[in-house]
């Protein structure tokens, strides 16, 4: 039986099921399951529509109205008591990457629905209007960029656009939406938020490392993509002489340590070549042309900045005739200051020690910042691991981050519009 911490004398308020919280954990990991432990639900696919139709019908069930925007962002809406003021909204997403786990995004979307099961069997009214929110296309692996439904919600993109993007088999995202019946009749940005919460799993080790039971999140690094071209000459690999090769790969390779070297000029910066595609791919050809696909991130502006800026100088020295595009710029994002408090003050209620960290990754509510006060809880996840089948976090951290957001959802809900 999972347990929550609290101390001994402090009454029992509302709290939710961990052991029903993680039974849906397991039992929805089944839709687009891969491997043993791990996940394949690409964001607008047959085993996310699957998903999706799970997530609706519960959210029905417990009194809520299920509203979907154009660009398929699902909101389940639980009325409030007080008529006129703005929705407090939770949420994360139910895609996952290609060989992802069944934490990153489900946590916070199934933690949203247990919350709203336990308002339900306790009879309990918020005052403002309760959301559980699933984000379209979160992890961008099917569809670029990534954090889309959220980045259209907040005016970071145009829907028309973003509806004649397309995968790698040519089919686009308003092809896909319509596919599995999810373009719905809300304009995007349809819905007001007082406030927006989202749990995740931390998707690195510094939790586990330090102790804390949770991590509450004071903002979000900044990004940087690149794509670099380089093109060389392809030749025989054993009648091509050293002397007279244009090895489009060597000239990679230069990039990549390149890459590696702007990230340790600039703590705590990171930067990654996280993807090389090399033409024609054959053991005994000289490589003709390679792309590269490069991730940079800081927790400052200026840093990222400087980051770009050099290596953009760094790969015209050292090889003049590489084609560089930025294909996504991010500036780093701090959350709203008092949520963060509430948050903290909640934890300490609940016996939870708490880490205030930055986040390394990108989440939904890095866009729903920029519009509405936001703020996020990060559990361990065990060895640092996330977009891997063997993602975990236990069944004890898992409870212990969505009673939290629990009782900060309710503690919001009192002290604001007020």
């Amino acid at each position: 039986m999972i347990t929550t911490a609290k101390p001994a004398d402090m009454p029992s308020p509302l709290s939710l099921d961990g052991d029903r919280l993680w039974s849906n954990i397991l039992s929805t990991a089944r839709i687009g399951a891969h491997g043993k432990t791990g996940m394949n639900r690409l964001a607008l696919s047959a085993s996310d529509a699957e998903v999706r139709e799970w997530f609706a019908s519960e959210c029905r069930a417990l009194g809520c109205t299920v509203e979907v925007d154009d660009i398929g962002n699902m909101f389940s809406v639980l009325p409030g008591s007080k008529p006129g003021l703005a929705t407090i909204a939770v949420g994360s997403h139910l895609d996952t990457q290609p060989a992802g786990g069944r934490f990153d995004g489900i946590l916070g979307v199934l933690a949203g629905v247990e919350i709203l099961r336990a308002l339900h069997v306790s009879g309990q009214m918020l005052r403002h209007p309760f959301a559980v929110v699933n984000w379209t296309n979160e992890e961008g692996s099917r569809f670029s960029p990534a954090m889309m439904g959220s980045g259209v919600f907040c005016g970071v993109h145009d829907i028309g656009s973003i509806h004649a993007l397309s995968d790698k088999e040519g089919l686009t995202v308003g092809e896909a939406l319509d596919k599995i019946g999810y373009r719905g009749e809300h304009i995007a940005g349809y819905l007001p938020m007082a406030a927006y919460l989202e749990l995740h799993i931390e998707q690195g080790p510094v939790l586990e490392a330090d102790g804390s039971k949770v991590g509450i999140v004071s903002g979000v690094q900044g990004l940087r993509w690149l794509d670099v071209r380089i093109r060389g000459t392809e030749a025989h690999a054993g009648a091509f002489p050293m002397t007279l090769r244009e090895d489009a790969l060597v000239s990679a390779a230069k990039v990549v340590l390149a890459t590696e070297a702007i990230a340790h000029k600039y703590p705590p910066g990171v930067a990654t070549v996280g993807s090389i595609h090399v033409a024609p791919n054959s053991r005994n050809v000289v490589p003709g042309e390679v792309r590269l696909e490069i991730d940079l991130r800081h927790t400052e502006e200026s840093g990222l900045a400087a980051m770009e800026a050099e290596l953009v100088a760094d790969i015209a020295r050292l090889v003049p005739q590489a084609e560089l595009s930025v294909v996504w710029r991010k500036s780093p994002v701090l959350f709203n200051a008092t949520l963060r408090e509430t948050i903290q003050e909640e934890a300490e209620g609940l016996g939870l020690s708490a880490l205030h960290m930055v986040s390394g990754a990108g989440h939904d509510a890095a866009h729903v910042a920029v519009k509405v006060p936001t703020a996020m809880i990060f559990i361990p996840s065990r060895e640092g691991l996330s977009h891997n089948e063997r993602e975990y976090s236990s069944p004890q951290q898992c409870a212990d981050g969505a009673n939290l957001l629990l009782r900060s959802v309710l503690r919001i809900d009192e002290i604001l519009g007020s």
